[in-house]
């Protein structure tokens, strides 16, 4: 075994583990789950049945990834974060009986490369949140985040652009935005951003 799981912790026997990643107390990964090399699945963290990461993420304690979610590579999901999976959510059908797992259709969220949720945020399923994005502590997401910005509040909004290193970016004039820290340029055309080529 090439990777690290706490005796509390719970992993499903078909749960596939990629090489170099820890699964800490009281985490449990549910039935199908596939992990990517080198993540990190903090204390009483769930992951749920089929969900598909990618390699160096980071679920921190008490965060609850329910199926069908996506995680690409680099993905950070902050303490208690959600990923709901269930537009319409009820307990029981109209009829008064209760809803058993074949009564509904899950519904995913799916989080591009590099993006971070900020600890408690919500993302309402079905959402696209984009690569290098950035969602604050706290908010709920219910739209989709475009690559690369930074959104707050409940619902959320955006308020700025991020780089890959996380930081806010700056205008430097219309359309160009820049890291104060590693100097990267972006472009913003049509209110999306991209990395200038070069």
């Amino acid at each position: 075994m090439n990777y690290r799981v706490q005796p509390t912790a719970q992993v499903d026997e078909s749960a596939e583990i990629g090489a170099g990643s820890s699964v800490w107390e009281l985490a449990q990964i549910r039935e199908g789950a596939r992990l990517g090399e080198g993540c990190v699945i903090g204390r009483g963290a769930y992951v749920g049945t089929g969900v598909r990461m990618g390699d160096n993420c980071k679920l921190q304690n008490y965060a609850l990834v329910y199926e069908p979610a996506e995680l690409g590579d680099g993905v950070f999901i902050g303490p208690a974060v959600v990923l709901t999976n269930d537009h319409n959510p009820r307990s029981v059908a109209p009829d008064g009986t209760q809803k058993r797992g074949g009564d509904w259709e899950a519904v995913g969220v799916k989080i591009a490369d590099g993006a971070s949720l900020g600890a408690r945020s919500v993302c309402v399923a079905p959402v696209r949140i984009g690569r290098w994005s950035m969602v604050a502590a706290g908010a709920g997401v219910t739209k989709d985040v475009p690559d690369f910005a930074l959104v707050v509040g409940v619902p959320a909004r955006q308020i700025g652009w991020v780089g890959k290193a996380g930081g806010k970016l700056v205008e430097r004039e219309a359309g160009l935005w820049e890291c104060p820290q590693t100097g990267e340029l972006y472009d913003e055309k049509d209110d999306l951003l991209a990395e200038r080529a070069g």
